[in-house]
């Protein structure tokens, strides 16, 4: 048995995301994903993710509302498994809050799925987002609901540079028709 308490942070995130990968590789992306184009996913296509970040978060602080959290984070990612997959590790110091992003191809069907780890629960999120970059730009789906009404959920990587990037996030509840952003991370490369 390894006493994980003498390993590096990186070594235990690395064999978590080895762990959830073979996972989500078996899961099939929604029906939001698999109304898109041809996909075109392939490994690497996170990599411009790798290193440490400084992030500013702009969040809607109630669904169809007018005010926006602002507040800063920090995350440490890597790119593994020869580009493959993914992992964030996002910290919000001032609200004592920790998360995992888990970023994995389906290099068959070449669709990247892109899962969610809150450390308070420690539980692989579901849905998962699915999706393929095209000209530079993330695009990224899910089915889901609020409460009864079924919602599609839209994450976004754009703006993709050396030193930034930019993450956003909108639902709709309207099957696509309209899109109400509640989310924007600008991330600057640390």
């Amino acid at each position: 048995m390894t006493d994980e308490t003498h390993l590096p942070r990186r070594t235990i995130l690395q064999t978590a995301a080895a762990a959830a990968a073979a996972q989500l590789l078996a899961t099939s992306p929604g029906k939001a994903a698999t109304a898109a184009k041809a996909a075109t996913g392939k490994a690497g296509d996170f990599d411009f993710l790798a290193g440490e970040w400084r992030i500013r978060h702009r969040r809607l602080k109630t669904p169809g509302g007018a005010d926006w959290d602002l507040f800063e984070g920090e995350a440490t990612c890597w790119s593994i498994l020869g580009g493959v997959a993914s992992i964030e590790e996002l910290r919000i110091p001032a609200r004592n809050f920790a998360g995992m992003g888990v970023r994995v191809l389906d290099a068959e069907k070449r669709i990247w799925s892109d899962h969610w780890v809150n450390a308070r629960v420690g539980v692989l999120g579901t849905p998962g987002l699915t999706g393929v970059f095209e000209n530079g730009v993330g695009t990224f789906t899910a089915d889901d609901k609020d409460g009864d009404q079924p919602i599609i959920v839209r994450g976004v990587w754009d703006r993709i540079t050396k030193t930034g990037c930019r993450w956003h996030q909108a639902v709709s509840r309207d099957a696509g028709r309209t899109w109400a952003e509640n989310w924007w991370m600008d991330w600057t490369r640390a």
